[in-house]
């Protein structure tokens, strides 16, 4: 574990177990403990490098704003500075943003990607959830003094007083619009989509966005091989909050970053 100082970030890492490289990315105001449930299930399987992105956990924030697209390129540094070869990247919610921007800025450099309760366009989450994200500030910030995330934040951040900050940031990057689809359609790698049936994120988007990755077009066939490269699970019982703690998420994720995948066709 330590810091690697790429496009002008110390970007906090750790890594743990052995094997084929796992990138993994926390959601918004979490940090590497996010996937401490699941953590060592993944790493009993892979060489899991779990990384604190700009301005969360030990990764303090410098002077640019929170973008999916700059933390997506600092992923992308750390997998070249350390060397890493056929990385798999899993990312969970602002990281399955900054996970997807990293493979479609990057072709070529993740071999597989693992997508958590993220959406490929802004308006893929339910309205209300919109609706709060647009209400944040740094009056919020002060509301979430004492909570989990916060008391993280407070133990292991280098600037705690920073809290503020990255909640008026964060405010401001999901404001602004977006739309991935065509991007997301021009892939080229196998993705897994992966949502709770009670996410921020309706079943429909989560429909529509394995639809342009090629899924939900046509029946496999008894072969199974009209099957597309790309897969989606939707997990029973649980919420968007949850599922990044839970079993059956490398349940799920595993598997596909383990096995064979038969190309469509």
């Amino acid at each position: 574990m330590g810091y690697a100082e790429v496009n002008g970030v110390r970007l906090w890492y750790e890594t743990h177990g052995d094997g084929r490289p796992l990138v993994l990315l926390h959601g918004g105001f979490g940090a590497v403990e996010s996937f401490a449930p699941i953590l060592p299930a993944l790493a009993a399987r892979r060489r899991v490098v779990a990384v604190d992105l700009q301005g969360h956990g030990r990764t303090a924030d410098v002077d640019r704003p929170l973008r999916y697209e700059s933390m997506a390129d600092d992923v992308a540094a750390l997998i070249r500075h350390l060397g890493l070869v056929g990385p798999d990247v899993m990312g969970y919610s602002l990281g399955g943003a900054v996970a997807l921007r990293t493979a479609i800025q990057h072709p070529g450099l993740v071999r597989r990607l693992v997508v958590v309760s993220a959406p490929c366009r802004r308006g893929g989450w339910y309205p209300e959830v919109l609706a709060a994200m647009v209400a944040q500030d740094e009056r919020t910030a002060e509301r979430m003094r004492g909570s989990p995330p916060h008391e993280l934040y407070a133990r292991v951040a280098p600037r705690p007083w920073d809290w503020p900050t990255l909640w008026a940031k964060t405010a401001e990057l999901l404001r602004r619009e977006y739309d991935w689809s065509v991007e997301v359609a021009a892939l080229a790698l196998p993705v897994l989509l992966v949502f709770a049936d009670a996410d921020e994120i309706p079943i429909r988007h989560a429909a529509e966005f394995f639809g342009l990755l090629g899924g939900g077009r046509r029946d496999a066939g008894g072969d199974g091989g009209d099957r597309p490269l790309s897969r989606l699970a939707v997990l029973p019982g649980l919420t968007h909050h949850d599922i990044v703690g839970a079993p059956a998420l490398p349940a799920v994720a595993l598997p596909f970053l383990t096995h064979g995948l038969r190309p469509p066709g």
